[in-house]
C-alpha cells in the first residue's frame, strides 16, 4: 500500500512541476510579447503620424480612426508573434532538459 501512495506523491509532484514549467513559459511570453509590442508602437506610429502631417495622400485618407488601426494592428501582430516564439522556444527547450 505504500508504494501506491508513494507513486501518487511521486505523480502530483511531476505534474505540480510541468504545470509550473507551463506557467513560467506562458509568463516569458507574456513579458517578450508586450515588450515587443511597446516597440512596435512606437516604431509605427512616428511614421504613420509624420507621414499623416507631410504627405497631402495620407493627410486626405487617414483619419485618427485609421491611423490608430494601423498602429494597433501591428502592436497587436508583434505582441503574438513574439509571444508564441518565446513560449515555443522556452518549450522546446524545457523538452530537450527533461528528456
Amino acid at each position: 500500500m505504500a508504494s501506491s501512495n508513494s507513486t501518487n506523491v511521486v505523480a502530483a509532484s511531476y505534474s505540480e512541476q510541468k504545470l509550473a514549467m507551463a506557467k513560467r513559459c506562458s509568463h516569458e511570453g507574456v513579458v517578450a510579447g508586450a515588450k515587443a509590442a511597446a516597440v512596435a508602437t512606437v516604431a509605427s506610429a512616428i511614421p504613420t503620424l509624420a507621414s499623416v502631417r507631410m504627405l497631402p495622400w495620407a493627410r486626405t485618407n487617414l483619419n485618427h480612426t485609421a491611423q490608430a488601426l494601423i498602429i494597433s494592428t501591428v502592436a497587436g501582430a508583434a505582441y503574438f508573434i513574439v509571444a508564441d516564439k518565446t513560449v515555443l522556444a522556452s518549450a522546446r527547450k524545457n523538452s530537450f532538459n527533461a528528456s
